[in-house]
């Protein structure tokens, strides 16, 4: 089977962290006799085609170099809703994704479009069904969930998408509900991403009064939240954050110092994965302080290196951290107990080593790549056969 993916972020190269887990479903899928070529944009840097961890590559233009900045920096909403240039470009992005993904679809033949993200590439993926007669399935990740509700027109093109969509999957339970508020006559499976089960593995040298973030600086990732936090504590824990300098942090920073906090942090670029995995090991747990994360990948890499996860009870997050077994979530945006509960499992070495025993055998078989490519292997079998009788 031959399968063309859309994506707006695929990994720039073997280590990239940027859509890392659309590029490690494309791997695992080689094992299902699924073979994947992927269209996406280019960005400074990029080659028009090239192979990332063996997977073909094609990358497309859709602006002049200064606007071409949509994609691979995780503002791309921020972007198109903010600034007239950022929604030039975004009209230009989906006229130019439309003709590449028509391009390839012409050369190559390919039995079905998985689009990840409903928009733009479901948008896209929704034109090129309409035209080239390709059936598609598409993936909602979680930020582009809250886009059909915060833009315009998005409740209408969301529907559309749906609509046109063989199939839609989610990656958790939480945004397979919200989907289907929105479209009440589709059925949303959950199918989460793979995830690295030999990158993640677990170490032994471990700092024992270690937290670690990790993700952009923006207010939904909620490190803010953790900072306050922290100044609950009664454990003088330190925190090692990473994903500086995504997007502007200077405000995360001051808050940083006016709360006497400038010392314990170590502040961290955004990390490769095999750094990335580095830091999972060293780490005593790891705190998710985000609201509405549509699954929280991170969280599973860190269950996968054995080091328990403590977040709030919101978003995905669920789907993953099994309360009192692999780690603590607390009510969403409950600050004071989030402190209560990174107190507790610091104090308790013993705990926080069956919680990471426990949550590396739950993230196995959860979030594997076997487990994870053979439900959409499965999936996409379905769609071309009902696909054909029709």
């Amino acid at each position: 089977m031959r399968v063309l993916f859309l994506a707006h972020a695929y990994p720039r190269h073997d280590a990239d962290p940027v859509g890392s887990f659309v590029g490690n479903l494309a791997v695992a899928l080689r094992d299902r006799d699924v073979d994947v070529t992927v269209s996406a944009p280019s960005a400074a840097g990029l080659a028009p085609f090239e192979h990332v961890n063996g997977i073909p590559v094609h990358r497309f233009r859709y602006a002049p170099d200064r606007y071409e900045t949509l994609a691979y920096t995780g503002t791309m909403g921020a972007q198109v809703r903010e600034t007239l240039s950022g929604k030039a470009a975004m009209l230009s992005y989906l006229v130019a994704a439309f003709r590449a993904a028509r391009s390839l679809a012409r050369r190559e033949r390919f039995d079905l479009v998985h689009a990840h993200w409903w928009f733009p590439g479901g948008l896209v993926a929704s034109g090129l069904a309409r035209t080239a007669h390709l059936p598609f399935v598409t993936t909602l990740h979680g930020s582009d969930l809250r886009l059909a509700t915060t833009f315009p027109f998005g409740r209408t093109l969301f529907q559309r998408v749906s609509g046109d969509a063989r199939a839609m999957t989610a990656v958790s339970s939480w945004l397979a509900r919200g989907a289907e508020e929105l479209a009440p006559d589709r059925r949303v499976t959950v199918a989460p991403m793979p995830v690295l089960t030999d990158l993640f593995h677990p170490g032994e040298a471990r700092e024992a009064d270690l937290m670690l973030f990790v993700g952009k600086l923006t207010a939904q990732k909620g490190l803010a939240r953790l900072l306050r936090a922290m100044t609950r504590m009664h454990r003088r824990a330190r925190l090692a954050v990473v994903g500086t300098g995504r997007v502007d942090d200077a405000g995360l920073r001051t808050l940083a110092r006016e709360l006497g906090l400038e010392e314990r942090i170590e502040w961290l670029p955004l990390l490769t994965q095999p750094e990335l995995a580095a830091q999972y090991r060293r780490a005593a747990l790891h705190v998710v302080p985000a609201l509405d994360e549509g699954l929280g990948l991170t969280a599973v890499e860190s269950l996968l290196s054995e080091t328990p996860v403590v977040g709030f009870r919101s978003g995905g997050l669920p789907d993953i951290v099994l309360e009192g077994v692999a780690g603590r979530l607390v009510e969403a945006g409950d600050e004071p107990a989030l402190a209560e509960a990174l107190d507790a499992i610091l104090a308790d070495h013993d705990t926080r080593r069956a919680m990471g025993v426990a949550g590396r055998a739950h993230a196995m078989q959860r979030f594997g790549a076997a487990a994870a490519s053979e439900r959409y292997a499965q999936l996409y079998r379905r769609v071309v056969r009902e696909a054909a009788q029709h």
